[in-house]
């Protein structure tokens, strides 16, 4: 699926496909919300839901690296020596 024909469709098929085609990458907290970022298929799409809560907010989809920066802090990396 492209990232326009993703784009494209209603919500609760967005969730699906992730659910079907995405590789969880990482999980966030921001303000009161809980963000959990997916790779799908040569984009990137972010779940944002309100803390606690199952039912999605709104569904966040990019293409460009830049995007991902609020998740490289919690990358950490093993010491070397």
């Amino acid at each position: 699926m492209t990232f326009a024909d993703f784009k494209a469709l209603h919500q609760r098929r967005q969730a699906e496909h992730l659910a079907r085609h995405g590789t969880c990458l990482a999980e966030r907290q921001e303000d009161s919300f809980d963000l959990t970022l997916f790779a799908v298929e040569g984009f990137f799409a972010e779940i944002w839901r309100s803390r606690g809560e199952d039912s999605i907010l709104f569904i966040h989809v990019f293409q460009k690296p830049a995007g991902l920066g609020d998740y490289l802090r919690l990358v950490q990396l093993p010491e070397l020596g």
